[in-house]
């Protein structure tokens, strides 16, 4: 049997970013910031078909083009050398049924010869070629996903998380270069094959050709019957395979509260039992698409025996010559691929629409905020903030989380923002950051509205140091220069020195060189504290945030981090969120937070005199502490 060997690749291009929306995200349980799963999922792609989402995934391949056309170009000289060289050996077996000399048979034998050589020259170029363009399009669609992904609102990573994402992105962008692989160096080389084959199967005798052909549609009716459950299965198999790992990269996050619990048995039987159910419909799978397969099987070993009977029948009629059977049987073995493989084209492009559906609800998710096409940059700011009657609400709820907001701020003032939790204290300083924006009111920066500033510029002006902060799985030297990959040693060490973390770092076995380990495990909680205060010191903000920045560290850390504290926000704009009111007092004013509403404003002696709501908050501190 002659088989084909079709070398394969895919293209793929940037998406273009989609059209910008301002809407902000889910609704949040009082007024820090808190994101629904309703407004995060990722919306429905449109409702065109298949093909249509296949060629626009298709118009990426244009920097590919050159490699694509020549690969193309060599899978078609490969089908068309697979498609004579049966007629090749026709030759050679008529000429020995007619002479039998070595004279007439060694010509024909080295065009065979000649026709494998070639065949595997082209075939050996074609798939180094393929698999460059393969690796090519693959950066760059990982290239145009990963962008987008840190584009998309915070309720996109919370609701799916990561796990899940990594897991839907990397199985969408295989299954559709996968997909598209097998359509664009298939299709056409198959076509070509066939025209070809049939060409010559008819030439050579008529009555054969047709009685093979009417064996060629059925593998397509077969593929096309199994094709819509093969689809429910590729969307079904995706979604839990991506809930699978969303957990397990949970588990692992949290593996110390895991084992706290004594649950590492329980969560190895819960991820072990998910598993099993994928697996169960993948062996289901199997079996269907085993059976499928070995239908197509037999209908091509009944096309074989037919022609070898009725071939047979001829030759001894004397109505056709051995070399006309052994050739029509070489069409035979190699007819049905091209065939098979044309009618299995639905069942690809239905598994590519899969794929493309998940990687196109991440390209063309509405971006959450987007810059004004006249936003302009900024190099420096002083640090001057207000807040004009600003106001917030998600998109479609009734109560509004922060009402009216009326600040103004100096350049250089520190601002404690304190109240319950939900106040609305962390969705405050999240529209100073710009990740959500005012439905009423404006905020401005500087005399400008946040709304004319780009948002990555605006933000390398704010530095943010939070209770828990994050470190890479990197050098304590890269991740203080994070905001600042091109500081030198000496700059890094400064702000190492400033934040009280330059003695510790030298202790580490390999100094400013030593890895951290996965989120800073490696250091104690204060240790990481003072290196993301280092961290913002070396980016140099105008604009300082603090949330709970030392509520859990204990008495000796949160002295060696408030004194890097005080460094850090030397005359700087600070916003302080803090429930433990004693790291607030020193503030140029308190903003006493409640149900999205400033309701009380002043020093920390002014609340006091006053006898309101902060007054309350420091003698239920102040009582539970002398009550210890």
């Amino acid at each position: 049997m002659l088989l084909i060997n079709f070398s394969q690749s895919a293209h793929l291009l940037r998406l273009r970013p989609a059209a910008a929306s301002n809407k902000p995200a889910s609704k949040s349980n009082g007024g820090d910031v808190r994101l629904g799963t309703n407004d995060a999922a990722l919306p429905t792609v449109s409702s065109a078909s298949s093909a249509r989402r296949l060629l626009r995934a298709l118009q990426f391949a244009r920097p590919e083009r050159v490699a694509i056309a020549a690969i193309l170009g060599l899978t078609l000289g490969i089908a068309t050398i697979n498609a004579f060289e049966p007629l090749a050996l026709k030759w050679v077996f008529d000429e020995l049924e007619a002479s039998a000399t070595w004279r007439a048979l060694i010509p024909l034998l080295l065009l065979l010869v000649a026709l494998a050589l070639a065949r595997e020259l082209l075939g050996w170029f074609s798939n180094w070629l393929s698999w460059r363009t393969r690796l090519r399009i693959h950066y760059t669609l990982l290239d145009a996903t990963v962008e987008r992904i840190h584009l998309l609102p915070l309720s996109f990573h919370t609701a799916e998380g990561v796990g899940a994402i990594m897991t839907r992105l990397d199985r969408s962008i295989q299954g559709f270069i996968g997909a598209v692989t097998e359509i664009a160096f298939n299709v056409l080389p198959a076509l070509l094959y066939l025209i070809i084959a049939v060409v010559i199967m008819v030439r050579i005798d008529w009555r054969l050709a047709v009685l093979m052909l009417a064996f060629a549609p059925l593998p397509a009716l077969i593929a096309h019957r199994a094709a819509p459950e093969q689809t429910r299965r590729e969307r079904d198999l995706l979604g839990r395979w991506a809930s699978i790992y969303s957990r397990f990269n949970e588990v692992l996050s949290g593996i110390a509260t895991v084992r706290s619990f004594a649950m590492e048995d329980a969560e190895k039987q819960r991820f072990l039992r998910d598993v099993n159910d994928a697996n169960r419909i993948v062996v289901r799978g199997v079996r269907i698409d085993s059976g499928v397969t070995a239908a197509g099987n037999i209908v091509v070993t009944a096309a074989r025996i037919t022609a070898i009977a009725v071939g047979a029948a001829m030759v001894i009629a004397g109505e056709a010559t051995v070399g006309t059977l052994v050739a029509l049987l070489a069409y035979v073995g190699g007819l049905f691929g091209p065939v098979q493989g044309l009618s299995g084209v639905y069942q690809t492009l239905r598994r590519a629409s899969v794929s493309l559906d998940e990687i196109f609800k991440i390209l063309d998710f509405q971006e959450f905020l987007a810059d004004a096409p006249d936003a302009e940059e900024v190099d420096s700011l002083r640090g001057d903030v207000q807040f004009d009657g600003a106001c917030f609400t998600y998109e479609g709820a009734r109560v509004q989380l922060l009402e009216k907001i009326d600040l103004d701020v100096k350049a250089g003032q520190r601002i404690a923002l304190v109240g319950p939790s939900g106040a609305g204290k962390t969705t405050l300083m999240s529209l100073l950051q710009r990740f959500y924006e005012p439905s009423q009111g404006a905020i401005r920066v500087d005399g400008k509205d946040l709304r004319t500033i780009k948002q990555r510029s605006l933000r390398r002006q704010i530095g943010t140091v939070l209770q828990e902060p994050l470190l890479f799985k990197d050098t304590v030297r890269n991740n203080i220069a994070y905001g600042r990959p091109e500081a030198s040693m000496a700059e890094i060490e400064a702000a190492a020195r400033a934040a009280n973390a330059h003695d510790f770092i030298m202790s580490l076995p390999e100094g400013y060189d030593t890895t951290v380990g996965e989120r800073g495990n490696r250091l104690s909680a204060g240790e990481r504290q003072r290196v993301a205060i280092a961290r913002a010191l070396l980016k140099n903000p105008a604009i300082i945030i603090l949330d709970e920045a030392t509520s859990a560290l204990d008495a000796e850390s949160e002295e060696l981090v408030q004194q890097a504290l005080d460094r850090l926000l030397d005359g700087r704009t600070t916003f302080v969120i803090a429930h433990r009111l004693v790291t607030v007092a020193k503030a140029d004013k308190i903003l006493v937070m409640k149900a999205g509403r400033i309701i009380e404003s002043g020093t920390h002696h002014e609340l006091l005199a006053y006898c309101g709501y902060y007054a309350k908050l420091v003698a239920t501190q102040t009582q539970g502490l002398l009550q210890v």
